[in-house]
């Protein structure tokens, strides 16, 4: 798409969404600048399509696709939020042929359904219900003997399901990460300048593959470790939390960049 200088991928929890409230009110200027301008945000999180989809025309970017279930899939532009469920299904036909005593050691949010996610999550109940409603990925909990952990993971492995450490869930997918993907978007749109923003582990990768990554502080976690990159000025820290930090560094990065 010529014409674009800039693309911005986020991360939600912590980021632009308030640790506590999950409001993005504090980021309202920028975002308001960037829609304005033309400039493409893309969503990136461990939310699922149902989740996103709506925020996502909320903030003013159905236009723009967005990044979900940490990676294991896109939401396209102007797609709702049922996206098919194929690679799901699939997934779930596949725990279903493991070896009884491994399967048995592993519970996700298909096997809890929307009650028992809002029990394990802290969500509510409509919370739960979208959450439950999944396209690419299974999060769950090993509750197996340490031992067997690693032969369930070896078996999933056999049939092409990857397996992923998140702040507490185990995350089963074909696949696919938030960098990845990051990647292939930027590419539709030309390869401009790519900023990404995020406060979490599993956004480290995303963050050190933008041309500048920027970390945005969150008091409700230890800080991420020295990043590559950051002696050089490819990575930056903000000292306001969420979307505060986020509205502040994007302003900046707009006046910078001359958009």
């Amino acid at each position: 798409m010529p014409g674009i200088a800039l693309i911005v991928f986020t991360d939600l929890d912590g980021t632009l969404l308030d640790h506590d409230s999950y409001s993005h009110a504090a980021a309202a200027p920028a975002l308001r600048q960037l829609r304005d301008k033309g400039v493409p945000v893309v969503l990136a999180s461990s939310k699922t399509a149902a989740e996103i989809a709506p925020l996502r025309a909320e903030l003013g970017f159905s236009h723009v696709p967005a990044i979900v279930e940490n990676g294991a899939g896109v939401l396209a532009p102007g797609a709702g939020a049922d996206g098919g469920d194929a690679d799901y299904a699939r997934l779930r036909r596949i725990l279903a042929t493991l070896p009884a005593e491994l399967r048995a050691g592993f519970q996700g949010f298909g096997d809890w359904g929307p009650e028992g996610i809002a029990r394990e999550t802290g969500l509510s109940p409509q919370s739960a219900a979208l959450a439950a409603r999944r396209s690419f990925s299974e999060p769950g909990l090993w509750s197996g003997a340490a031992d067997a952990r690693q032969a369930f993971l070896d078996a999933l492995a056999a049939h092409g399901v990857r397996a992923r450490e998140g702040g507490r869930f185990l995350t089963l997918s074909f696949g696919g990460t938030k960098a990845a993907q990051m990647g292939a978007i930027a590419a539709r749109y030309g390869n401009p300048f790519i900023v990404a923003l995020g406060d979490a582990p599993n956004d480290t990768e995303m963050l050190e593959r933008a041309d500048l990554g920027i970390v945005v502080a969150n008091p409700h976690r230890a800080p991420l470790p020295d990043m590559a990159g950051e002696d050089a000025g490819h990575i930056r820290r903000t000292t306001e939390p969420g979307p505060s930090g986020w509205n502040r560094a994007m302003l900046d990065v707009i006046v910078e960049r001359g958009i």
